[in-house]
């Protein structure tokens, strides 16, 4: 009796064999071609009620020294649209947004992963992460006047107490958290477990990551 080749299963295999059964990197858009459906923008122009803190433009983070040109924020326009609207809300409270980083070039994230190879605080460059792709930001509140609100951690603590869900530090801290998470939730952005500071736009995922310069963005 002849056996029966189940050509599905052989050609399953096959792949298996030419990928060497690992899963594949993320899409890389080089040449921009991705910003024509929703384009990088400078979050300021959108919105300049919106403070900036730009981090890694400075040598006050955790790699050290500047790893950006230049204080600037650039997002995809749909992501500086929904941080708008979370001003819009912030402000009925007397509160604002303050963004340490939005869209982050892939050489930039291989940078990062040098210095604090965690993939529970740095995305792996191997994936790519959202801020890769110009789809996550982080943030925090800030008063009336642009002055700092109590949070649970400094932005890149890298510790318990930087969790969405921790349960320590000051009453105050912990509602500043939750009220941060609860307006950007409003307007669809969704948090990391293990970063206060941390949000993703929806629909990340169908954007490819992009190694575009900061200084090369239109």
């Amino acid at each position: 009796m002849k056996r029966k080749v189940h050509f599905p299963i052989v050609i399953a295999s096959l792949f298996g064999i030419i990928g060497g059964c690992s899963s594949p990197g993320p899409r890389i858009d080089t040449t921009g071609y991705s910003l024509k459906r929703d384009p990088l923008i400078e979050l300021t122009k959108i919105d300049p009620r919106i403070k900036l803190d730009v981090r890694y433009a400075t040598e006050n983070n955790f790699i050290g020294r500047a790893v950006y040109p230049s204080s600037k924020i650039f997002i995809r326009k749909s992501v500086a649209e929904r941080l708008s609207r979370v001003q819009d809300r912030l402000v009925k409270q007397n509160l604002g947004l303050k963004v340490f980083d939005g869209y982050r070039p892939l050489g930039v994230q291989r940078e990062m992963w040098k210095v604090l190879p965690d993939p529970k605080f740095v995305a792996n460059p191997a994936r790519g992460s959202r801020h890769n792709r110009g789809m996550a930001v982080d943030v925090a509140l800030v008063d009336s006047q642009g002055r700092d609100v109590e949070m649970p951690t400094k932005f890149d603590d890298f510790t318990e107490a930087a969790g969405k869900f921790y349960a320590g530090g000051t009453e105050s801290s912990r509602r500043n958290r939750d009220l941060l998470v609860s307006v950007m939730e409003a307007e669809g952005f969704t948090g990391l477990n293990a970063e206060w500071w941390h949000f993703d736009a929806p629909g990340w995922r169908e954007y490819p990551v992009l190694d575009i310069d900061l200084e090369q963005i239109p």
